[in-house]
């Protein structure tokens, strides 16, 4: 049997059962950690405390180590280095360093690492007393230690707060300006110098942050808080502070006002600087420059205020269509309607979406498959459908739709019109119940056409043959021999003139007749009216020159073209101007002219020096068989050339007209 001295143990014991009702509480706390040891340092108690703070069981401990052994080694010897330079005496770095205070009935309370059990460490306050016997003299030690992790973090969290208010206040980013109670400045940092554009010197004990306020809104902030509070207030430093003065937290936004005038938005944070009474000593307005934040705010606005405006004008393009307008998801769900849709079903807006597509068509597989056809084929056109109406009205409606996609290319739904066709449905069945009598008249226009035909070349055989037979006769009877007297000479030469002028005649009626029926096609080509007016100037100036009629052209330096049939072009200018000569005076003259009348359009004019119309023979110029030249050679005339010549000019998209004074010739303008 191995025994061992328990006196020391028992002694121990019997002094913290006299240390009274608290010591026994903390000892048998487990937030504390109590371990008494022998006057040699080997623990001889190892707590509750104890054990859930370092890890071990007392019976691992006790009798076995001393508490040097579960402390942090280089610690200790530090620890001994420091007492023994002031105690001057040599210590050991051991248990000696831990209890070295206390074995000489000097209070010692420290710090100190411990080493749990699992190699982990925490920071402990460790406090050391000396357990004596009746003597006074040393039985052991008695060391009470609490985890100071929590305080070493707040501690930590403390520094760092207080060297994240120390960056804020030296920060040039912030303007910390701190006032005595009355509000003059007294602090004035170096982002409010940056800010404001003072130099501390020039504000510290001088001026009140109100004022490098906006007067305006300092004004505006006493008004406001007065009420709120229902105390009057001063427009002044006392309205910037009147909140912190009561403990209540207030931020703010104020424009400050720079040394050059220039101001900028400012938000304002301001606390209530109080003695240890509580009384209150100044206040410190820490500002932040909000320009950035106040713009970015404004363009914010700005945005949604032109998204508003944007989708105003797609809701009224949507609703303006004449069509009946939906939307659908995929699955054929009516997303959105506009108001021609509710009119054409009788449903409302809300009625109608949400509820399936296919709901209100007579046919809602047709309907429902026309959704399909479109997902399928991202588009259908003039797909027929028949609405049915709340009220049982059916309407015919010609069905366009295709897909529409978000901005990603998700796929959204189908986008759909419809109009309304029922009316034209109607005008169709019209024209096919019509379209019999429509053929019998193409049919008689056709055998009109060809009748006509024959009829203009049977008249111009049967007007032909007799003319040309006189025509004939009368060169025989000039040619004969013995030779004619004078006065048969000029009864020949009158029946020859006649007779090639009632041919010519003939020949563009004829002419006309077969353009006008399609037998002679007119062509639209560019036609140069320098060299048509150029060739028919060779063609008709001879027979001028024979009357002493001077002829004028333009010198069409800008080459005038029309779209128009040349021959045709050609027989125009030539019917006016033989007009022209043949209603002049002797020797009087003839002016062309060309020009640019309006856009795509081109005038001429052909003016002679005849004796003019009046206002009645003007209104029948153009008219065919009228009476104008038919007595009295001198009266200005049309015979059929002009009459030709209008309707040419007409079938190539032309007007014609002409101006006149008696006694002043006329011009006519084509």
């Amino acid at each position: 049997m191995i025994g061992t001295d328990n006196t020391a143990r028992k002694q121990a014991e019997a002094a913290l059962l006299q240390a009274g009702a608290l010591q026994n509480a903390i000892f048998n706390s487990a937030n504390f950690s109590s371990i008494a040891t022998d006057e040699k340092g080997v623990i001889q108690i190892f707590n509750v405390g104890a054990e859930r703070m370092l890890g071990y069981t007392a019976i691992e401990v006790v009798d076995k180590i001393t508490p040097a052994d579960i402390s942090d080694s280089q610690e200790v010897i530090t620890r001994a280095k420091e007492l023994s330079l002031d105690f001057n005496t040599p210590i050991a770095p051991g248990f000696e360093a831990l209890v070295f205070k206390a074995s000489r009935e000097i209070e010692d309370i420290y710090e100190l690492t411990y080493i749990r059990k699992d190699g982990s460490r925490f920071p402990a306050v460790v406090s050391v007393t000396a357990l004596r016997d009746d003597q006074g003299g040393i039985i052991g030690y008695l060391l009470i230690g609490t985890d100071n992790t929590a305080r070493k973090q707040a501690e930590a969290a403390l520094l760092q707060a207080g060297a994240l208010q120390n960056a804020i206040f030296n920060s040039a980013n912030f303007s910390s300006i701190a006032t005595d109670e009355k509000g003059v400045i007294q602090i004035f940092n170096v982002g409010a110098e940056c800010m404001l554009g003072y130099t501390a010197s020039e504000v510290v004990d001088k001026i009140t942050p109100a004022d490098i306020s906006d007067s305006q809104e300092v004004i505006s902030r006493a008004k406001e808080l007065s009420i709120e509070f229902n105390t009057p207030i001063a427009p002044g430093f006392e309205a910037l502070v009147f909140k912190a003065s009561r403990e209540i937290e207030d931020i703010y936004e104020l424009t400050y006002i720079r040394k050059d005038g220039s101001r900028f938005p400012a938000v304002v944070s301001v606390t209530a600087l109080r003695d240890d009474q509580g009384g209150i000593i100044g206040y410190l307005l820490i500002g932040t420059d909000n320009t950035v934040r106040k713009q970015v705010e404004a363009e914010q606005k700005l945005l949604d205020q032109r998204l508003r405006d944007q989708q105003f004008y797609t809701r009224s393009l949507f609703e303006s269509n004449i069509d009946a307008i939906m939307t659908t998801d995929p699955s054929g769900i009516i997303t959105d309607v506009n108001k021609q849709m509710e009119t054409l079903t009788g449903f409302t807006r809300d009625e109608l979406i949400g509820a399936p597509f296919k709901n209100y068509f007579t046919d809602p597989a047709r309907a429902e498959a026309s959704i399909k056809l479109v997902l399928s084929e991202k588009k259908v056109t003039n797909y027929e459908l028949t609405v049915r109406a709340w009220d049982g009205k059916e309407t015919v409606v010609s069905y366009n739709a295709t897909t529409f996609y978000d901005r990603d290319r998700k796929l959204q739904g189908v986008f759909a019109a419809a109009r309304d066709v029922t009316e034209l449905k109607r005008f169709e069945q019209t024209l096919k119940e019509n379209n019999v009598e429509l053929e019998s008249a193409k049919t008689a226009a056709e055998k009109a056409n060809l009748a006509k035909s024959d009829f203009l070349s049977s008249m111009s055989h049967e007007l032909r043959s007799p003319l040309n037979a006189i025509l004939g006769f009368a060169q025989l009877m000039e040619s004969d021999s013995p030779e004619p007297t004078i006065s048969q000479k000029e009864s020949i030469s009158q029946i020859l003139q006649a007779g090639w002028h009632l041919l010519k005649l003939i020949n563009e009626i004829l002419d006309l007749a077969k353009v006008e029926s399609g037998q002679v096609p007119m062509s639209r080509e560019p036609v140069s009216l320098a060299e048509v007016m150029f060739e028919c100037r060779g063609m008709i100036e001879p027979k001028a020159q024979e009357r002493g009629i001077s002829m004028m052209f333009p010198p069409l330096d800008i080459p005038y073209f029309v779209h128009a049939d040349l021959t045709r072009v050609k027989q125009v200018l030539i019917n006016l101007l033989s007009n022209a000569i043949k209603y002049n005076r002797e020797n009087g003259s003839i002016v062309v002219d060309c020009f640019t009348s309006a856009p795509e359009r081109i005038r001429v004019s052909v003016k002679d020096t005849g004796e003019g119309l009046t206002p009645e023979m003007l209104d029948q110029l153009f008219q065919p068989f009228n009476r104008l030249g038919q007595e009295g050679g001198s009266e200005e005339g049309t015979g059929i050339g002009l009459v030709v010549a209008k309707r040419l000019i007409e079938l190539m998209g032309g007007t014609i007209g002409a101006e006149s004074t008696v006694g002043g010739g006329k011009r006519i303008l084509v």
